[in-house]
């Protein structure tokens, strides 16, 4: 899986933001091009500490949540219309400019973390590495993009 620590994920990434229009339609899902750029805003922040998810699980989810770690990182895409955390839903029309120009902004600052060591942990999944951190970000990017056909 690729990182978007890497300069060139990191590229790839901003270019197929870039390839966004406002009248984008979604191959899957229920989103609107809208409100799909903002849902992306949700993961990069979490990642860098500044949203916070309800994480109140019982023992047993969280069990469950850390079986399917790897899942956030690994090299097997992620199915259509998976379900998402009730914290990033966009349940609004946000401004479609306004929301591509913060993604690219989020997307740049979290690839200047890449040196970064003390991440916070994971609301459902717990401790990772930034490795981990940076294939995720690729990986959730990647996949709404792709929604999008870009």
């Amino acid at each position: 899986m690729k990182s978007l620590f890497e300069a060139e994920a990191h590229k790839e990434i901003l270019n197929r933001i870039n390839k966004l229009k406002k009248n984008t339609k979604p191959q899957w899902g229920k989103m609107s091009v809208n409100q799909m750029v903002k849902h992306c805003h949700g993961p990069i922040e979490v990642a860098m500490g500044t949203k916070k998810l309800d994480a109140n699980l019982g023992f047993m989810k969280k069990l469950i949540f850390k079986l399917f770690k790897s899942s956030l990182y690994n090299d097997r895409p992620w199915k259509e219309g998976i379900p998402t955390a009730p914290e990033y839903v966009v349940r609004d029309e946000p401004e479609f400019k306004v929301e591509k120009e913060n993604l690219k902004t989020l997307v740049n600052e979290f690839h200047a973390l890449n040196n970064k060591t003390d991440w916070v942990a994971h609301p459902l999944f717990g401790k990772l590495s930034s490795e981990q951190w940076g294939k995720a970000q690729y990986k959730h990017l990647d996949h709404h993009l792709k929604q999008f056909g870009v």
